[in-house]
């Protein structure tokens, strides 16, 4: 029975990870300004393709359907290296390339010390090879509707019912359990009790809960305050008077910097006003 389950739960997760054709809403990022602006301890957010994106982006209410770990040099032997979990393979080491084409966003942790950046990376290396039971059909087969007749308000609570290993693969479990190590919070609950100040009733501290790891969904680290966001488009040298616009009436020319530019996309599509 066991082999039975395991063999249709390893079908589903591969027709439910096969890529269909969709429109994105933002345009991607080239690898080479990822690999410019991550550092180790960041969390790349995907806007993935696959069938199984849109499910979780309709119930999470979200772009986002998938989330990796950049851990660097951190890999024995690698470079420019990220942590990710995959409903098929487990968990795994992927390369910048992968996210080639998706639109995608930095999350980084703020004021990580070095000591703590590199626990968390450790944690999610270490945990390469991991795989998942794909014996819970169940589990699986709730993805298989894009956008399931679930009133808005229950969408996300859909996730956390019953959720099995796939659903863990999915759902940022591995990242949230890394940053949770080192008590690192993410989108922790909170409470407030009153400091006890004499005098001062308007004092009070802010206690933290913090939240199953298997609850978190990769909109997390978009929507959490202890996470900045770094647009590689914008970072250091933007300057919106050399966009090229389609009805400019100006003549425009291509901007090729010494030294700077290779035969790369982004310097074919840097322009700038003539005259």
């Amino acid at each position: 029975m066991d082999f039975f389950c395991s063999a249709i739960g390893r079908r589903l997760a591969r027709y439910l990870s096969a890529p269909v054709k969709t429109n994105g809403i933002a345009p991607a990022t080239h690898p080479d300004a990822l690999l410019e602006h991550l550092v180790a301890g960041d969390v790349l957010l995907v806007e993935g393709n696959s069938r199984i994106s849109g499910a979780i982006r309709y119930l999470t209410q979200s772009t986002w359907s998938h989330a990796a770990l950049y851990v660097g040099d951190h890999v024995s032997g690698k470079t420019n290296a990220f942590i990710e979990a995959d409903m098929i393979d487990g968990v795994r080491i992927a390369e910048v390339n992968q996210f080639a084409g998706y639109n995608t966003r930095i999350c980084r942790p703020i004021g990580l010390s070095e000591r703590d950046t590199g626990r968390v990376c450790e944690f999610a290396i270490a945990r390469v090879g991991q795989q998942y039971d794909l014996r819970n059909i169940i589990d699986l087969a709730r993805y298989l509707l894009p956008a399931p007749p679930v009133p808005q308000k229950f969408r996300r609570r859909m996730l956390e019912l019953g959720s099995g290993s796939p659903t863990r693969a999915i759902c940022s479990t591995l990242i949230a359990l890394a940053f949770q190590s080192i008590g690192y919070p993410i989108l922790p609950g909170m409470r407030r009790e009153s400091a006890g100040i004499q005098g001062c009733e308007s004092c009070f501290n802010e206690i933290l809960r913090v939240r199953h790891h298997s609850l978190f969904v990769p909109r997390d680290f978009d929507l959490s305050p202890f996470f900045s966001i770094i647009k590689p488009a914008i970072e250091g040298h933007f300057d919106y008077t050399h966009l090229f616009w389609e009805d400019s009436p100006e003549k425009l020319i291509p901007i090729v910097e010494q030294g700077d530019c290779g035969p790369g996309p982004r310097c074919r599509d840097q322009a700038v006003r003539d005259g």
